[in-house]
């Protein structure tokens, strides 16, 4: 995977100074923090033609530039609270592309829309206001849009296929951009990830510290690695999509004019099936493996917070609590998907964004940085 990120790194930085005026710009990164947004930080402080700012309810400490990286400047504000949100984004009038990546969850898929349209209205609304040289919006979506939290939907699918009854609240929010950019200079795009892979802490949807901490405590506990979901979850087909790799396409739609106004299906470019996966996964973790057993992660979790933390003592793990290094629903989620979840991603390769990532060697090098940074052992 290392290879595979230098080589997409040198294509993409070749574009540094480039955005879509052709001068330097400003990144307002809203999500700052989750698995998205953090790697989207990370992209747009190494290409250096960006000015950052990461916008978050928490906020954050202002970071220095080192060498061949951008600053890093932080905004805090709770995005539900209209008049915080404009009166926090009014200060930062140099914006000239927003990334929005923020996500509120609740307990019922009807329940999503109004926060998460509120959330990003009140952002775009303030920039909008505020900023006379804004550029871009980027909106982040996901297969909710063609019903995949319903259950089997059609693929592979693609960004023209026809919705399905709301609420949705990935379409709401398009439709809230698509409406006002009408009457606006500048433009939008929708990015369309699989399943994100990342290495951000304390986020509610990443699977891969809900394998790695799987199977740190399988290990720990002497039991082989199993794959916990349903019995067809095991044999069909998916695709996730690298954060790395996204954080690419992202700013590569929001920069070039073949991005604007569209929306993109962002997969690493190759399926899999758990079947030859899991078996991978256990050598990368180095833990036995056998046969699946369907079960809850969120049941048999819910009592393995001494188990994880006589882990992090006994290997001088970074002291990271349990609630905050895994996702048992999301991962539950997943793992019951007993249909095929992928999408047809040739519309950015027709576009003119060609890069790839190998997912086996992105689980290798995801864990390898979880390992670096002392979150597994």
């Amino acid at each position: 995977m290392e290879q595979n990120e230098t080589a997409a790194r040198a294509r993409t930085e070749t574009t540094a100074g480039t955005t879509t005026s052709g001068h330097r710009g400003t990144a307002l990164v809203v999500g700052a923090h989750g698995v998205i947004g953090a790697e989207l930080v990370r992209h747009l402080r190494r290409r250096g033609d960006f000015d950052v700012l990461g916008l978050s309810r928490r906020g954050g400490v202002d970071e220095p530039g080192r060498p061949g990286e951008a600053p890093l400047r932080h905004v805090a504000v709770d995005l539900i609270d209209a008049d915080a949100t404009r009166q926090a984004l009014v200060r930062v009038p140099e914006v000239t592309h927003v990334f929005y990546a923020a996500f509120q969850e609740r307990s019922t898929w009807a329940q999503l829309v109004e926060p998460n349209l509120a959330m990003l209205r009140n952002v775009v609304t303030a920039v909008d206001t505020s900023a006379a040289g804004l550029e871009h919006v980027s909106l982040m979506q996901g297969y909710k849009v063609y019903g995949a939290h319903l259950g089997p939907f059609q693929t592979p699918a693609r960004e023209d296929d026809p919705g399905h009854l709301p609420p949705e609240f990935n379409v709401a929010q398009q439709d809230f951009l698509r409406t006002l950019q009408r009457q606006r200079s500048w433009t939008w795009s929708a990015m369309r990830p699989s399943v994100v892979c990342g290495t951000a802490l304390g986020n509610p949807m990443n699977l891969v510290l809900v394998l790695a901490v799987y199977a740190v405590l399988c290990k720990e506990l002497g039991v082989p690695f199993r794959f916990p979901g349903r019995p067809g979850a095991y044999d069909t087909l998916l695709e996730v999509t690298d954060a790395g790799l996204l954080a690419r396409a992202t700013v590569w739609a929001a920069t070039d004019p073949a991005g604007a106004n569209q929306a993109f299906n962002i997969t690493n470019g190759d399926l899999f099936r758990w079947n030859r996966m899991w078996p991978v996964l256990a050598e990368i973790f180095e833990v036995p493996v056998a046969a699946p057993l369907p079960m809850s992660l969120v049941d048999v979790m819910a009592d393995k917070e001494q188990v994880w933390e006589d882990v992090k003592a006994r290997h001088g793990l970074a002291d990271v609590p349990f609630s905050a290094v895994s996702s048992w629903g999301f991962g539950d989620g997943v793992f019951s998907w007993d249909y095929d979840f992928l999408s047809d991603g040739s519309k950015a390769r027709r576009a003119g964004f060609h890069d790839h990532v190998e997912t086996e060697e992105m689980f290798r090098g995801l864990v390898r940085r979880l390992r670096d940074e002392r979150i597994i052992p």
